[in-house]
């Protein structure tokens, strides 16, 4: 490589010697407490915040990596350039999701209390300087802190914030006179709450989302009153994968294929994936193809029996969600097509051999999550232990699922779930390593789903269920889950077996979350879209049975996927996010 980028990883630890005195006391507790308290910062990254000390230790954390990295930047550019008077010409600080937002206010701190910057020199170096990627449209996951918390923590940023929010609003009264309501919704500091978000939309140069149909959200929707007063500081950067190692190194048989049928280029331009499209009649490599899926999905068996000590059958379909456990992600809308394929199994219904993987973490205080996990596990149980789906219907939930679980799994995948609720899914990125890996999606016009139809050809993918627009529709009409149960009987016979209960245990609280009790019944819309999502695994099935017709879409999905690499996606942002020039590669030399 021409060029080389040092990660530096923080630790933090107690510069004072051990308390020998307290030791010698006999205190040997109280000593070792006093040191390994400061180291406590780095040991375990995001602490459950279900209560006030890990909402603490959170929001140290998050300041303890900020300010260490900001020192480092500023220090390195003082060494190198002599003072700080370029800085905001060199420098480019991309605050990727609000976790590191505090970086906007201890920049602040640190030119005005430790380089002597006045205010709004300070405010014009922070606001050349950094850009934002959004991750999110879910309120809940645009990051808020108790403001006595944040004071208490944090007295000096806390003060800096609140200035930041003083002139901001004040500003926001010349955009929007007399509209209390919304400048309080755009405040920074409002209700007793610092908002995250907000002070990264405030102070950004640049924010991005990450597909288009997110970031057409965020201007559309979430930050629809910021897009209204600098619209030009909004854009959209859709999110790629580092494929030399999900594709190439990951998967060498289909990358052995690739260089025989379209040349090498492909390792270092991703787009020349393309001329594979040319192939997509060529029988002898849709059945080199098929081969290579077989020989993956014999591996992934292998390993998963060495780890878990249960054997799959590689000849079944692979359908595969691996992905974090959350509601908006509907793990449980595939669990109820399995539930409604097992029903059919008991009433003698011809049903395709398949293999369902699940894997992934939930967050551990998010019941619900590890609610669908237990109904996911005891599922599995149940189909093995019944002597009329265990040759059929395989359920398995990959344990400690990890980078190096997905590197064999992810060429074993047939068929991707990707089937997050319209509108609520940013990008994703699993979606795009499944499809280089000549998965077939089956998806609703989510996130980066909808470019993935584009590329791919939407023919070649297994898309079901509302828009966003649809969604948004419903909800504004009042969504009413039990309509779509007198409307299904296959969606009545999913309820029913869940409130039954499957390996002894019953899911009444689940059934009773998706028609009704003491909150909002199905806020993910898995009722509303089910008998589409079955009719399009449906659709699917018929399709696998049908060997060319599947590896003609596993090699137009592979044949489409140059345009999700990461070499796009950095291209992208350096050039329209960070507004930084590549090293020329013949030279050596900065551009």
């Amino acid at each position: 490589s021409r060029a080389v980028n040092i990660i530096r990883l923080w630790r933090a630890y107690d510069t004072r010697a051990l308390d020998m005195s307290l030791f010698s006391q006999g205190e040997y507790v109280r000593a070792i407490q006093e040191t390994s308290a400061a180291e406590i910062v780095s040991k375990v990254l995001y602490p459950s915040d279900g209560h006030t000390e890990g909402k603490l230790l959170r929001l140290t954390q998050q300041y303890f990596l900020v300010s260490a990295s900001l020192q480092n930047i500023l220090a390195e550019h003082i060494s190198h350039y002599g003072d700080l008077s370029s800085f905001a010409d060199k420098a480019a600080i991309h605050i990727n999701d609000t976790h590191p937002a505090l970086a906007i206010p201890e920049l602040m701190r640190l030119l005005m209390d430790e380089h002597s910057f006045g205010w709004d020199d300070a405010w014009s170096v922070v606001c050349r300087c950094i850009t934002y990627t959004n991750h999110t449209v879910l309120p809940e996951a645009l990051e808020k802190w108790d403001e006595d918390l944040f004071a208490l923590r944090l007295p000096r940023i806390h003060a800096i914030v609140c200035e930041i929010n003083r002139r901001f609003c004040a500003d926001l009264w010349n955009y929007y006179p007399g509209a209390w309501d919304k400048i309080s919704n755009m405040a920074i500091v409002s209700c007793g709450q610092v908002r995250m978000a907000n002070l990264c939309l405030a102070a950004a140069r640049r924010v991005n989302g990450v597909s288009e149909l997110h970031s057409k959200i965020l201007i559309s929707s979430v930050f629809h009153d910021f897009a209204k007063i600098a619209p030009d500081k909004f854009t959209n950067v859709t999110n790629g994968i580092a494929y030399r190692r999900w594709l190439c190194t990951a998967n060498e048989a289909l990358s052995s294929l690739l260089d025989e049928c379209i040349g090498t280029k492909y390792r270092t331009d991703a787009s020349c994936l393309s001329s594979f499209a040319a192939l997509s009649n060529d029988a002898s490599v849709l059945d080199a193809l098929v081969e290579i899926k077989a020989e993956n999905k014999r591996r992934f068996a292998d390993h998963f029996r060495q780890s878990a000590g249960e054997a799959l059958d590689p000849d079944s379909f692979f359908d595969v969600q691996v992905k974090r456990m959350h509601e908006y992600k509907r793990q449980l809308l595939n669990v109820m097509k399995i539930i409604s394929l097992r029903e059919d199994v008991f009433d003698g219904v011809d049903v395709t051999p398949a293999t369902f993987v699940f894997g992934g973490k939930a967050a551990p205080g998010y019941y619900t999550a590890k609610e669908i996990i237990r109904l996911i596990w005891a599922l599995g149980r149940d189909l093995l232990s019944d002597v009329r789906t265990r040759d059929i219907l395989r359920v398995v939930f990959v344990e400690n699922y990890s980078v190096s679980e997905s590197e064999i799994l992810t060429p074993a995948a047939e068929l991707s779930e990707q089937i997050s609720l319209a509108g609520k899914e940013a990008s994703g990125t699993g979606c795009m390593k499944f499809m280089q890996n000549g998965a077939v999606t089956i998806g609703t016009l989510d996130g980066a789903n909808v470019e993935i139809a584009r590329c791919a050809g939407e023919e070649n993918e297994f898309i079901f269920g509302m828009s966003a627009a649809e969604v948004d529709e419903t909800w504004k009409n009042g969504y009413d889950s039990s309509v779509f149960l007198r409307r299904s009987e296959r969606l009545g016979r999913v309820i029913a077996a869940m409130r039954k209960g499957f390996a002894g245990v019953s899911f009444e609280g689940i059934a009773n979350y998706l028609t009704g009790g003491t909150h909002v019944a199905d806020p993910y819309m898995c009722m509303a879209d089910f008998d589409s999502y079955f009719a399009a695994y449906e659709r699917a099935c018929d399709s696998y049975a049908d060997s060319a017709s599947w590896a003609k879409r596993s090699l137009m999905n592979i044949a489409g996927a140059g345009y999700f690499s990461a070499d796009r996606a950095i291209e992208e942002y350096a050039r329209r996010i960070w507004d930084v020039s590549p090293v020329a590669a013949e030279t050596g030399e900065s551009s």
